[in-house]
């Protein structure tokens, strides 16, 4: 049974003037020890979908799923407590703009010391209890980069780089040992040898601790080099889903195809000043969604059927949703 289980997820906003469909039958599972990828360009839904798991969820939004579930627990039905509960033991997420989902009011070393669960921590008295919940906060910044813990573990989320709030969030999740972590573009802003150790990190614990993780990145060499399946999406509908292998060898997808092909190349007989392959036209924004295939009005293979929802077709465990996937017969 998956960790993580999502089937038909939709998101409806409610601006006051309009509803928008932001996400539309969304299907997402994760595994225990597996590192699943999601990835599609800015806008195309990746942070919703991280905030409507974590329950971040406004007034406005009306979220509806077929299934949505952890451990098999239905996510929706719970109570906000129940939920947080959830968070605290078996979820780590995070978010894309860590400084601002960390308490202004208080130190950074109080909000990681106060993130150690209780079951972790051994020890009789108060202050042996208090000693190893410090020991394990500074063990954990060490491990995601962060050397002058002194300094930055006294600092307030306002007095501290964007970087090393990144790293804090991260630091954050991870020390309640978690089942599963959901981390949204966890190494933006990093330098190249903290990236690598980060994601080094991440890397090991999937394997020793069998952590799931839903790696959310625009980084798609990163992604490239530690995951094992990949999502697509595109403007708030899945494209193509399947492992990893078979989509960089073999994809579908018209969008997947043109997202991969954008990944800069190192390739020694690369012509010089060579331009990066791009899809032409913008991703639409949520008030002018077209019809049918929102990749439609970009897609080089569009037809008139495009103009209905393509259905979710399966190749094995390979998933897409195109009328005109690349395997066919050249149009």
């Amino acid at each position: 049974m998956p960790l993580l289980d999502i089937k038909n997820l939709t998101l409806e906003i409610n601006t006051g003037s309009q509803s928008i469909k932001a996400l539309d039958k969304i299907n997402l599972t994760v595994n225990s020890g597996e590192i699943r990828a999601l990835v599609g360009e800015s806008g195309s839904g990746k942070s919703l979908i991280v905030q409507a798991i974590a329950g971040a969820t406004p007034g406005n939004w009306h979220l509806t799923a077929d299934r949505m579930s952890w451990n098999g627990e239905n996510l929706l039905s719970m109570s906000v407590e129940q939920r947080r509960q959830v968070l605290r033991k078996d979820i780590g997420v995070v978010f894309q703009h860590a400084i601002a989902s960390l308490d202004p009011s208080v130190t950074l070393g109080e909000q990681l010391e106060e993130a150690v669960p209780d079951e972790l921590i051994e020890g009789k008295w108060f202050w042996q209890r208090a000693q190893q919940r410090r020991r394990e906060v500074i063990s954990t910044v060490h491990k995601v980069g962060i050397k002058d813990h002194n300094h930055y573990l006294r600092a307030y989320p306002h007095q501290i780089p964007t970087d090393i709030g990144q790293k804090l969030m991260l630091a954050m999740a991870l020390v309640n040992q978690p089942k599963m972590l959901i981390a949204d573009d966890p190494t933006r802003g990093m330098e190249t040898t903290t990236k690598v150790q980060v994601l080094k990190l991440l890397s090991r614990l999937n394997q020793t601790r069998s952590l799931g993780i839903l790696f959310v990145s625009h980084d798609l060499l990163a992604i490239a080099s530690m995951s094992h399946t990949m999502t697509v999406l595109y403007c708030g509908q899945t494209v193509e889903s399947g492992k990893m292998k078979h989509i960089r060898k073999r994809p579908l997808h018209p969008y997947t195809k043109a997202l991969l092909d954008s990944a800069p190349s190192f390739s020694k007989d690369l012509p010089p000043k060579s331009q990066l392959p791009t899809l032409a036209g913008t991703i639409p924004t949520l008030q002018h969604l077209p019809i049918g295939c929102r990749l439609g009005p970009r897609c080089p293979r569009a037809q008139r059927a495009c103009v209905n929802v393509p259905a979710v077709r399966k190749i094995h465990d390979h998933s897409y949703s195109c009328h005109f996937p690349l395997h066919m017969e050249k149009l």
